[in-house]
């Protein structure tokens, strides 16, 4: 006899990412681009949107128990480590790039805001807010999906917050 698991296809992050946004009712449009969306100028380029468009997905580990910390940044801001600690309570360092993928589902490059396979606190930065669309990795480095960010927000039960001074 076989395992089941065995017989069963592996599901790609992007097919994560797709079922996740079905599961929270979040209405998604994923794009495959020819180049690269890795850093935040390159989503927008080949977007064609503004870089405060783009949501970073910053993954850091909390210091005081080693859990992750999904923060969901402007492309046009920075996190502010020390502001956090002071503002917010964050105390975060750098995380490991296997704990990020084996606790996500994600490389680094291609953390989407939706579809981990382990529940992930997440911190929102409140200038996201201020479009109507962003657009996100979708589960690789070459996919991105765009979104509303008030109906993401909503969606994944994130805290609203400030990232830098």
């Amino acid at each position: 006899m076989t395992d089941q698991a065995e017989n069963t296809p592996k599901r790609s992050s992007i097919d994560r990412v797709r079922d996740s946004a079905d599961v929270l009712g979040l209405d998604i449009a994923i794009k495959r681009m020819e180049q690269s969306t890795r850093t935040a100028q390159e989503a927008a380029d080949a977007c064609g949107c503004a870089v405060g468009q783009i949501i970073k997905s910053l993954v850091f580990e909390d210091a005081a128990n080693g859990e992750l910390i999904l923060l969901l940044v402007a492309g046009d801001k920075n996190a502010d480590l020390a502001f956090l600690a002071d503002q917010h309570g964050l105390n975060l360092r750098r995380s490991d790039t296997r704990k990020v993928r084996s606790d996500t589902g994600f490389a680094i490059g291609g953390v989407s805001p939706i579809g981990h396979i382990n529940p992930i606190r997440t911190c929102v930065d409140k200038t996201l807010l201020e479009h109507d669309i962003v657009w996100a990795a979708a589960g690789r480095p070459d996919s991105v999906f765009s979104v509303d960010p008030r109906k993401l927000v909503e969606a994944i039960g994130a805290e609203i917050i400030s990232v830098t001074r």
